[in-house]
């Protein structure tokens, strides 16, 4: 059976996904990000003291942008470090309980109807469906294409974000062909603006 959660919180419709591949760091990546988006921070590498202080420095620049910061790992660790939600990978599903309990923004990945399911009944606030489309960060992987994404987006329950080679313009052809509502999440697009960017800076 499902959890009911009647006070649903407002899940940011634009993310960035923090990747230690990426030249720009997250911080800066971060600024690029229009206001009301969300940022996960993953930097699982990172030894805690750091990851900590990356964490808090993308709170103090969320407070100032209206952005939501959400930290990938346990639920105790991410309202402990003061971020607004956990983004729970599939393995640590039965966190959920703790993470509605602590009154955090939850999400989770989802690449499969298992997943999918697992995330409807985790009560999920928002499920990363991935990938819509081939993406750099996962060389030679299968893209799901439109069709299968849309089953996965439905079945998971809570808000669908599309992630996997995701850009402004694909985002608006995906909600202009399935009228699903979903919010987009990348990580090379934000990372080919900032290069933008600091080409025209040079």
């Amino acid at each position: 059976m499902r959890a009911r959660h009647p006070l649903r919180p407002k899940v940011p419709g634009i993310w960035l996904f923090s990747d230690e591949r990426a030249r720009a760091g997250p911080l800066a990546l971060a600024a690029l990000l229009p206001p009301g988006s969300g940022i996960v921070l993953r930097h699982d590498r990172l030894p805690p003291r750091a990851r900590w202080r990356l964490l808090r420095q993308l709170i103090r620049l969320g407070r100032t942008r209206g952005l939501t910061v959400l930290l990938a790992g346990t639920p105790a660790i991410a309202r402990r470090w003061g971020a607004d939600g956990v983004h729970l990978r599939q393995r640590d599903a039965h966190r959920a309980r703790q993470a509605h309990a602590l009154g955090l923004i939850l999400t989770l990945p989802v690449h499969d109807a298992h997943e999918a399911r697992r995330a409807r009944r985790a009560g999920a606030h928002a499920a990363f469906v991935s990938p819509l489309h081939p993406t750099r960060s996962h060389p030679g992987a299968a893209a799901l294409g439109r069709a299968a994404w849309l089953r996965l987006a439905r079945l998971s329950g809570g808000q669908p974000v599309a992630l996997g080679g995701m850009t402004t313009a694909r985002a608006r052809r995906l909600n202009r062909a399935s009228r699903i509502g979903a919010g987009w999440a990348a990580i090379d697009a934000w990372e080919e603006k900032a290069a933008k960017r600091s080409s025209r800076l040079r």
